[in-house]
């Protein structure tokens, strides 16, 4: 045997001479082979007038007709190691043909980038067993949320101190097409937070069907006590039930993969798509999310939804008009005997005047709106107040009930009352 040759092309040589010397038929030598006859024939017929030349490839030795030219592979390798060094195969390839440049396919950048010191081969991790979940039919259906908090802008966003800070990023992601539906960032995941996020999300899209989150104490409260009371609930509970919002909280973070998975794209990608942009704040940073980066993102990213249509529900011309009370953080408070609230060591007086009849001991629900003014609301009317610098002192007398007019009000002439006494006057000849 050659022993230049490799171990494929030693077989063929000594099957296809077993052939020619008839020790086994063509039927066979195909089956060992893993050729059609017709290639076995072939195959037999070369070797009758080449030789040994017939099983070695005709480019064997040689580069290859698709080799692609070295000058441009070290040119693409110096671009990525000057601007993208920290760069996906994946993304710096996009970020290349971006700036038109002719590069091959990603899976070529990354071999490249691997040779160069730029990226470092992974072995596949085994995973444990999870069964899939199909998605949604419907765009609006199932909106999957969360917060992630990261240096987003790198070190290029800084406190008094010159440190780097996290900010956290608040983002939703429709389950049947896979687009970011609403993403802003915030400082922190608060209820006050989150009241923005959504309130912004109804007003742009309407009301999706379900949201789907986890389990932090700004969605869902984790007390043993709140299994068998259902009224304990979150503010941000309450506002979904004004809505007619359904909210499912998952269990694990695995089961809410779908946007778990678009934040560790984002801490790839968006990162480096802000650095490059040089954006430095998120104030800068939302607008660029708004405008650039999110349809961007959904255009390349979305998938077709199993059924055409959009089931986000309008919100109605009520719920507009209630909707600063219903995204507003709501304290129940007790109306003292001189009818004062004590509301977050601040006392508000009611006025004399009120749109309903007001009386010691009721409950106010007290409601701070998210542009932090305050509202005090009795059966459905907005009580009127005035602030207080300090605890009122007790009032020898106090009124029994405020009312809609004043107390010492003196009823006119003509007033039913007054009618009905002047109708007994005469009947007694008076």
């Amino acid at each position: 045997m050659t022993t230049n040759l490799t171990n494929v092309e030693n077989l063929k040589l000594q099957v296809i001479g077993d052939l020619l010397q008839k020790k086994i038929k063509t039927k066979q030598a195909g089956k060992i082979l893993y050729l059609s006859t017709r290639q076995v024939r072939r195959l037999k017929n070369r070797m009758k007038n080449e030789g040994v030349l017939a099983v070695v490839h005709g480019l064997k030795g040689k580069v290859g007709n698709r080799k692609i030219d070295d000058a441009l592979k070290n040119k693409v390798i110096e671009i990525i190691r000057q601007k993208y060094s920290d760069f996906k195969p994946t993304f710096a390839t996009e970020k290349l043909q971006e700036k038109q440049i002719p590069v091959p396919t990603a899976q070529t950048v990354r071999m490249w980038m691997a040779e160069a010191g730029l990226w470092k081969t992974h072995k596949q991790k085994q995973v444990a067993y999870r069964s899939w979940r199909p998605r949604k039919d419907h765009y609006g259906e199932f909106q999957q949320f969360d917060g992630s908090y990261h240096l987003w802008f790198e070190n290029r966003y800084e406190n008094i101190t010159g440190d780097s800070i996290e900010v956290c990023l608040l983002a939703s992601i429709d389950d049947a097409t896979g687009q970011i539906t609403h993403m802003s960032f915030e400082e922190n995941e608060g209820v006050i937070a989150v009241f923005h996020f959504w309130k912004t999300y109804v007003l742009a899209l309407g009301k999706p069907l379900i949201i789907y989150l986890d389990q932090f104490s700004t969605y869902k409260i984790n007390h043993k006590s709140a299994v068998d009371n259902t009224d304990l609930i979150t503010q941000f509970e309450r506002v979904l039930r004004s809505l007619d919002i359904r909210l499912i909280n998952a269990h694990s973070a695995q089961a809410k993969g779908r946007v778990e998975r678009l934040f560790g794209t984002l801490q790839d990608r968006l990162v480096k798509e802000m650095r490059l942009a040089k954006i430095n704040n998120p104030e800068t940073g939302n607008t660029f999310l708004k405008e650039i980066f999110i349809p961007k993102f959904n255009r390349q990213f979305t998938v077709v939804p199993k059924s055409e249509g959009d089931v986000h529900r309008a919100i109605n011309v009520n719920e507009i008009k209630k909707l600063n009370s219903i995204f507003s953080l709501h304290n129940k408070r007790k109306i003292n005997n001189d009818f004062t609230i004590q509301f977050k060591n601040n006392f508000y007086q009611l006025a004399e005047i009120q749109p309903t009849t007001v009386r010691p001991k009721e409950t106010v629900t007290v409601e701070t709106w998210l542009d932090k003014t305050v509202h005090i609301i009795l059966k459905d009317f907005e009580l009127n107040y005035f602030q207080i610098k300090e605890r009122p002192k007790k009032m020898k007398t106090v009124p029994v009930i405020l009312t809609t007019h004043k107390l010492n009000w003196i009823p006119p002439f003509d007033h039913p009352w007054r009618k009905r006494g002047r109708h007994w006057q005469l009947k007694r000849g008076g």
